[in-house]
């Protein structure tokens, strides 16, 4: 049995919140009330974490990972972003299906998912949407969710053809689960991961404007407006597309939308800082943009924070700022950077925070994870929220990030998955 004793609970799905223990046994949580230190202290079956100080919530759950795996595993692996995850406070992954090949069979999501059940966190993943991410055939849907998928993405590439997102869209709704879109429209960008902006031209490149990223969201909030589908619009970027989310969403459909923390932390002058680790697909943006992502997730337009954690080798990001990849790794520093960013600006309260980190991401995907109750999974995340420390070394295989050396609050201590220390800050366990 796995005792925390004396933290303070924290539990969005039903607001709970107060300093009480919390007992474990068998991937199960037994009891949450105070007083269990004092009952079952002397035990030898006892494992017992002191939780003083320490702040637990549910563990965290990501909906929108890269594990690169299979395919590119010299950026990430299945086993690596597990520990990325958990060092992260996370202890659940939706993983997403541009690998090589995508994870567009059968075959290919029974690997992601059997190399995923091997991790000490929970390892779930999308199916791509259409054949090879082509954009052209519709794969098939209904035998990919029999065995596992857990919803629909053709991340990293948008969907041109409404038709097709039509008909995928009816698809999903009667298998139950949501599509995700990424929504940037290839031809109206001259060189990706770059705002069309004075940052771009400053770098004399044309960027990405953010009607790239506004036409084909409106498109498909229309489109799952009127056929009553469960979207996600992943990873915003500009205020109009905000807006464009808030709208559908005061129609009644059943939206949901991401915002990662580097676009409610950073702007588009990070790229003349940091160049290629600030680059990402859809862009770093204006500060206008930026307060209106934070705005969104305050007032629930944006009701989820995804990490869309993207390794790439050094090699790759050293390439010219038009050559090298998007995207930064981000499970390890998604919570701090939620609490340095929003909790201590006031901006959110701790709770909402992790109501968008825990139960909103597992709801949408329909996972048991998300929440602390009684006969619940024993996923847990313990940390400092008011600690402050320095973004150094990762767990990742990868290391492109913009916030190496920046200091953060917010210090994870202990992981919990399934009643077993996947994560201790200190390497060592407790008792």
């Amino acid at each position: 049995m796995l005792l925390i004793a004396n933290a303070y609970l924290m539990n969005p799905a039903d607001g709970r919140e107060g300093y009480l223990d919390i007992l474990a046994e068998g991937g199960k949580i037994l009891r949450i009330e105070p007083g269990l230190y004092r009952e079952l202290r002397g035990r030898e079956d006892l494992e017992v974490i002191d939780g003083t100080g320490l702040t637990a919530a549910p563990g965290l759950v990501d909906i929108h990972s890269h594990f690169r795996d299979p395919g590119f595993t010299y950026k990430e692996d299945i086993f690596s972003g597990a520990r990325a995850a958990a060092r992260g406070g996370y202890t659940t992954v939706v993983l997403m299906a541009n690998t090589r090949p995508a994870v567009d069979s059968v075959e290919t999501l029974s690997y992601v998912l059997e190399k995923g059940r091997r991790t000490g966190i929970h390892v779930e993943t999308c199916a791509a949407v259409t054949k090879g991410m082509g954009g052209k055939e519709l794969t098939d849907m209904e035998a990919l969710r029999g065995h596992g998928a857990a919803g629909f993405t053709d991340d990293g590439l948008p969907i041109l053809d409404a038709g097709l997102v039509r008909q995928a869209m009816r698809t999903a709704k009667k298998l139950g689960v949501p599509l995700s879109f990424h929504e940037e429209d290839p031809a109206l960008i001259q060189n990706n991961g770059i705002n069309a902006g004075e940052t771009a031209a400053r770098l004399g490149i044309g960027g990405s404007p953010r009607e790239a990223e506004t036409d084909l969201t409106g498109r498909d909030l229309e489109i799952a407006l009127e056929e009553g589908a469960c979207v996600n619009i992943q990873h915003i970027s500009a205020r109009e597309t905000v807006e464009l989310v808030r709208q559908a969403k005061k129609r009644g459909g059943d939206i949901h939308a991401e915002a990662t923390p580097h676009h409610f932390t950073l702007t588009q002058e990070a790229v003349l800082r940091c160049g290629t680790l600030a680059k990402m697909n859809p862009p770093l943006r204006e500060e206008s943009d930026r307060c209106a992502i934070i705005e969104g997730l305050r007032d629930g337009t944006i009701d989820i924070i995804a990490t869309d954690h993207a390794p790439h080798s050094k090699e790759e990001k050293e390439r010219s700022i038009t050559e090298a990849p998007s995207g930064i790794i981000g499970l390890e520093t998604a919570l701090p950077l939620g609490i340095t960013m929003l909790v201590e600006t006031k901006k959110l309260t701790l709770m909402s925070l992790l109501e968008k980190m825990t139960c909103n991401p597992a709801g949408i995907y329909h996972l048991d994870a998300g929440y602390l109750a009684e006969g619940g999974p024993a996923d847990l995340v313990l940390f400092r929220p008011r600690e402050e420390f320095t973004v150094t070394d990762f767990a990742s295989k990868s290391s492109n990030s913009p916030f190496t050396g920046r200091k953060l609050k917010g210090a994870v201590k202990y992981t919990i998955c399934g009643g077993r220390i996947v994560y201790a800050a200190d390497n060592r366990k407790n008792g």
